[in-house]
């Protein structure tokens, strides 16, 4: 009888690759109303792939309003061949709101946050049309805040198990850490990231915040709606995430919004001592 091979000389045995069923998404993600807002300014080499990686998530009732500042790169005509692509703006899933003049990343969240409180949304997500806010949080965004109960849900980079991108330089760490410190030192706020701009918020709770009287243009839209929020007693929840840089186009910081970022939590403090 030949002689039988060792347990060494045994060949390899290839690993059984096994495709999983697909399974049915289950309440309340799947009758979830959740509208992504969009504000662009010259973003057009990164919106056709938000959106791409927006309509593949599996929410089916998921819609995204793009607000456009007029942009020079044609970001706005982009995104009107996008919404006709998918079935035009009163029957697809893509909105756009287009204005005529760029005053600031704050009135363009207002303004498309409204738009989506018209349109029946009963959650709306914040987020940058640069792709540092990766889509695949989401469905972790909406299934946070119905499992807390919360106003709304942050995606954080400052707490436990988050994380900034490799290529963000020791300069913009320290100024992001230095803003986040100031701000709560300031505001006396319970949350980490005060300057996030990835979020899920509940209607009802943007709602309660007064958005036409929303006052900060840029950056600092983030703290005011954080600070508000937090003052009119809604919870708020963060989760970790890891934030990407920017794929295309440049950062639309400048000296005028980050005075505006530096100046505004004063001026929140002072009003809010005014009303009590």
């Amino acid at each position: 009888m030949p002689a039988q091979p060792t347990p060494q000389e045994q060949p390899p045995t290839r690993p059984v690759r096994v495709t999983p069923e697909p399974v049915a998404l289950p309440e309340p993600w799947s009758s979830s109303r959740v509208t992504v807002v969009v504000p662009t300014f010259d973003e057009a080499e990164n919106l056709p792939r938000l959106v791409a990686q927006l309509m593949a998530l599996d929410l089916p009732n998921l819609r995204v309003v793009v607000v456009d500042d007029n942009s020079p790169d044609g970001t706005g005509e982009i995104a009107d061949k996008l919404s006709a692509e998918l079935g035009g703006p009163e029957h697809g899933p893509l909105s756009v709101v287009h204005r005529t003049h760029k005053d600031g990343l704050g009135r363009a969240y207002v303004e498309g946050m409204t738009h989506a409180l018209d349109r029946g949304a009963d959650y709306v997500v914040q987020m940058d049309a640069d792709l540092s806010h990766p889509v695949g949080y989401v469905p972790q965004l909406l299934g946070a805040l119905h499992s807390t109960g919360a106003g709304v849900v942050i995606g954080s980079r400052y707490v436990p198990g988050g994380s900034l991108s490799e290529q963000w330089g020791l300069r913009r760490r320290m100024l992001s850490g230095w803003a986040n410190a100031y701000v709560k030192t300031v505001l006396s706020m319970p949350v980490r990231d005060v300057t996030a701009g990835f979020k899920i918020w509940r209607a009802s709770a943007l709602r309660v915040l007064d958005l036409p009287s929303i006052q900060s243009t840029g950056y600092a839209f983030q703290v005011e709606m954080h600070y508000r929020a937090y003052r009119r007693g809604q919870k708020l929840v963060e989760i970790p995430i890891h934030f990407e840089d920017r794929v295309e186009g440049e950062s639309k910081l400048d000296a005028g919004v980050a005075l505006e970022a530096a100046l505004r939590p004063l001026r929140l403090r002072r009003a809010e001592n005014t009303r009590r």
